[in-house]
């Protein structure tokens, strides 16, 4: 999907609130400054971090990032977010973008394995096996944890660069960084471990476990969600409830998971057409009236 068109002056500022702050969330907000939207946005950041890609759109002059203040309550008849340390921001239209968690804690030594999540993961993890292709002097053997959409997407993707993915929907007990040269690799482990001691050995590993959204505000809104969570979204990215809208892997379409139908910029820049669009429509309400 193509970047908004810029928008229009409109005599009325109004108030973008949006609750997360990961990638769905930042791109939402880049796509709106580049149409030049001429309202206020509010980013409730879940997160205690200050990653460099939100302190820069911090900067901009419209927008104001509320960092570690995670939205907790959603009063959808006074259109208002309160947040878990007790501050309440107004809004004219609330997207909620706090995205997913896994299912599972971590498994032992994971931060050497490589992760798929959501689409958005295929480029980085093609990269990746590129690297580890290099570093081999030949086609990678890779190990692919998990079951249902993500795995399958992730081995399309290990197939498509190459690799030759040995699949197991066991999850290890550890994973063991991969040895190139007389070094560790940068990017992969080499082998997992299962419980009874058993273990699988390849060149890299790919965890794609299952993940669950964080839709915690459908509730307090009276959003529907997706039987297997999720916040039920339309093909606009609007909720059930007017006013609200959900983008990221908070929501759901048609069951499944968004961030595995739809790469974060693209939902953005869709969505953010639609929100100018229904803040330009009311507007021109409130200028007839």
């Amino acid at each position: 999907m193509s970047a908004p068109a810029p928008s229009t002056s409109t005599s009325t500022a109004t108030r973008i609130v949006i609750a997360g702050a990961g990638p769905a969330a930042q791109a939402l907000v880049a796509q709106l400054d580049r149409a030049r939207f001429d309202g206020t946005i509010t980013v409730l950041s879940n997160r205690d971090d200050t990653p460099e890609e939100l302190l820069e759109l911090a900067m901009l002059p419209q927008v104001s990032v509320r960092f570690g203040q995670p939205a907790s309550h959603i009063d959808a008849a006074k259109r208002t977010v309160a947040t878990a340390d007790g501050m309440e921001f107004a809004y004219d239209q609330l997207v909620i973008a706090t995205g997913s968690a896994p299912v599972a804690s971590p498994v032992d030594g994971a931060a050497q394995c490589l992760s798929y999540a959501t689409i958005d993961d295929a480029p980085r993890i093609a990269k990746d096996v590129q690297k580890v292709a290099r570093e081999l002097g030949r086609r990678p053997v890779g190990i692919l944890v998990g079951t249902g959409a993500a795995a399958g997407q992730a081995e399309a993707v290990l197939r498509a660069k190459g690799v030759r993915p040995i699949r197991t929907t066991a999850r290890p007990s550890a994973v063991i960084p991969a040895v190139v040269s007389g070094s560790a690799s940068s990017v992969a482990a080499s082998a997992v471990v299962f419980e009874d001691g058993s273990s699988m050995t390849g060149d890299l590993v790919v965890l794609a476990e299952e993940r669950v959204s964080r839709d915690g505000l459908a509730a307090s809104a009276g959003l529907r969600t997706a039987p297997g969570g999720g916040i039920e979204i339309s093909r606009d990215y609007r909720t059930s409830v007017p006013g609200i809208w959900a983008i990221g892997d908070a929501a759901a379409f048609d069951g499944v998971r968004l961030g595995l139908l739809v790469a974060a910029a693209s939902a953005a820049g869709a969505c953010a057409t639609q929100l100018l669009s229904a803040s330009s429509a009311a507007s021109l309400l409130q200028a007839a009236a």
